[in-house]
């Protein structure tokens, strides 16, 4: 009989399978051990059967997140359009738009301040690699003390979609109707937690804008950039009362502090 170390190792090399393959090679593990009764294998193989029920779960949560587009498929390319940085008093705000292929959704996409920096950081990548066609609009804070922050993240819309190598046919949006756009709209409130596309873009903007402001944290390190990203934290709102404003503070915002 195998010992219960030999077992744990293998269950180890099982667990390096990628999570859609992990089912299937589980089933001919727990059929090989099933009938072993010794605690620390039950253990591990009730392991496994949490993480293939998690694997279901998760499964039906993006077969429910594709209801938006499964109801447009019908339409051509459907582009999930969100921003990141509305409220923030320094930094630019960026959007981002991307199609999807529905016939092979990214797990673990979701409304990208329901996850943490690490997995947003690794689901950037893997959007990017996988998804149909995307793009990226940034507007920075002088335009937006200039245009003011709803037009200015309606700019970083447009150009998100014009930058894709793929158009998309109709667009299905985070809580508002972009102007100046000739595709078909739809607007959906919270659509970063109902629609994989959105919550997508959702990503993409968050982890591009985050890093442009570590990247500002080095040129202004006096100010925090990037613990806060910007934000109106109150160690941000006393850096900008001890320091005074940076070159990249939205002067329409921080009036009120400075």
């Amino acid at each position: 009989m195998k010992s219960i170390s030999a077992i744990k190792e293998e269950y180890k090399e099982l667990e390096k399978v990628d999570i859609r393959e992990f089912n299937s090679v589980f089933d001919s593990f727990y059929d090989n051990y099933k009938d072993d009764s010794r605690k620390g294998v039950v253990q591990i193989l009730n392991k496994g059967k949490k993480k293939v029920l998690a694997y279901i779960k998760e499964l039906e949560r993006v077969d429910f997140m594709l209801t938006y587009e499964n109801a447009y498929r019908g339409q051509g390319y459907i582009g999930g359009v969100d921003e990141a940085g509305r409220g923030p008093l320094a930094g630019p705000v960026v959007a981002s738009c991307v199609i999807l292929n529905p016939e092979d959704p990214i797990l673990y996409v979701n409304d990208s301040k329901k996850l943490s920096a690490g997995m947003r950081d690794q689901l950037f990548d893997e959007i990017q690699n996988r998804a149909i066609a995307y793009g990226i609009g940034i507007v920075h804070h002088d335009q937006i003390d200039e245009i003011n922050i709803l037009q200015a993240t309606y700019q970083a819309m447009r150009i998100a979609i014009e930058q894709m190598k793929v158009k998309p046919s109709h667009l299905l949006n985070d809580a508002l109707i972009i102007p100046g756009v000739k595709l078909t709209q739809e607007k959906i409130i919270k659509g970063d937690g109902k629609s994989l596309s959105i919550a997508a873009a959702s990503i993409l903007a968050k982890v591009t804008r985050d890093r442009i402001m570590v990247a500002y944290d080095e040129l202004y390190p006096q100010y925090g950039f990037a613990g806060h990203k910007g934000y109106g934290s109150s160690a941000h709102i006393q850096a900008i009362k001890t320091y005074g404003p940076c070159p990249i503070h939205r002067r329409s915002f921080i009036r009120n502090f400075t």
